[in-house]
């Protein structure tokens, strides 16, 4: 729900009532990860996806049939064996989808309004709603904030509320949507329960260093990822706003300095496209010892040698050598800037996704790397109980 925050604040803001899809589970080959979500109004208006376009006619109506009754309802979509035209994931996945309606009177509409408010604007906030368990706590959601505090709740169930916000508040702090299990004794309300996390978190950052033709297009295509990119070089002539209108932010800085003191974390990505000695060893130094997802450097198999024999004279240590992306990118056959970047850009893609970067043609690994997304809550009313 919250990967399309945007448009849904907007509705809320217009007053409009609407049902919203979200992809609670995934198996197989599913197109779509938990937390996607499409979302249809009174006036039968529908933005997001949930499949890609395979069940998108059936979950619509599912949407249009909770706009009605005001009830929320868990439904799974799979292959059909008999009717390969049927209803289902043809690419032979399993989907689980929780329709929940959000109309005025509906007690769930101020939290998500909220939820909803905060991801438009770009600021961390987790949301969990119930996707299993009793009647009572069908249609509540609670919102986490970064700082442990929570709004809304599951009625008079304090306990689980608190429960639920620590629960809640890890993913937030990793970023992650997902569901959690809380067993009958741990719920505090008589039976166990199947809760959706949905976080939403500011963009990850990737630094480009080195301000050249090829720093150009890896902007481009980080933007088109969804990070926020920063480009950092200590000459002024080339690190100009004329050169890369599409970054975020352009620091004229030492790389080292400026990596120095900038904030990462565990999203980050790091991209060394200087390709000089004097910059790549203090920066590359440092950068292998910080915790960031992705660290590559641009540069021949004879520089890659003679950059990893000056930093190990550093004290850079083998272990932390390990880490580098170096030559950075897959092997493409790569020529031109945005080529290159392409390739730059399908290695980290495959960093973070665990992907083995091998042609899926005549291979037999899968096609999605999210194990651990892949629990199957059982279907029908909320109200029941599994």
């Amino acid at each position: 729900m919250l990967d399309i925050a945007e448009e849904l604040d907007r509705w809320v803001g217009q007053g409009r009532d609407f049902a919203v899809a979200t992809v609670v589970a995934v198996g197989g080959s599913a197109p779509r990860l938990p937390g996607a979500a499409l979302a249809v109004d009174a006036d039968g208006t529908a933005i997001g996806s949930v499949s890609g376009g395979c069940v998108e006619g059936a979950v619509y109506e599912l949407c249009q049939q909770a706009l009605k009754d005001g009830e929320s309802v868990l439904e799974r979509f799979g292959y059909s064996d008999e009717d390969a035209f049927a209803v289902g994931l043809t690419c032979g996945g399993v989907i689980d989808i929780l329709v929940t309606p959000v109309r005025a009177a509906d007690a769930v509409r101020p939290v998500l309004a909220s939820a909803l408010s905060a991801a438009a604007r770009g600021e961390a906030a987790a949301v969990a709603r119930i996707v299993t368990g009793p009647a009572e706590l069908a249609g509540r959601a609670l919102l986490v904030r970064p700082d442990g505090s929570y709004e809304g709740g599951f009625g008079a169930h304090p306990e689980l509320d608190r429960t639920i916000a620590a629960e809640a508040g890890a993913f937030l702090d990793a970023g992650r949507t997902g569901t959690l299990e809380i067993g009958e004794q741990g719920s505090r309300c008589g039976a166990p329960l199947t809760v959706l996390v949905e976080s939403s978190v500011p963009p990850p950052r990737m630094i480009v260093f080195g301000a050249i033709d090829f720093a150009s297009a890896l902007v481009r295509v980080g933007r088109f990822l969804g990070y926020r990119v920063t480009v950092c070089d200590a000459r002024p002539v080339f690190a100009t706003r004329a050169r890369f209108p599409e970054a975020d932010e352009i620091v004229v800085e030492w790389p080292h300095t400026y990596l120095e003191r900038t904030a990462v974390d565990s999203r980050t990505v790091l991209c060394v496209l200087t390709h000089d000695a004097k910059f790549d060893v203090p920066l590359l130094r440092l950068a292998l010892r910080l915790p960031v997802a992705y660290v590559g450097a641009m540069g021949s198999r004879r520089t890659h040698l003679d950059r990893n024999a000056r930093l190990r004279a550093t004290g850079v240590s083998e272990l932390e050598l390990a880490r580098l992306r170096s030559p950075i990118g897959l092997d493409l056959g790569a020529r031109t800037p945005e080529e290159t970047a392409l390739s730059i850009a399908a290695e980290i893609v495959a960093a973070r996704r665990g992907g083995s970067g091998v042609p899926l043609t005549g291979a037999h690994t899968p096609i999605h790397h999210d194990p651990a997304n892949a629990t199957h809550p059982p279907t029908g009313r909320i109200g029941s109980v599994a």
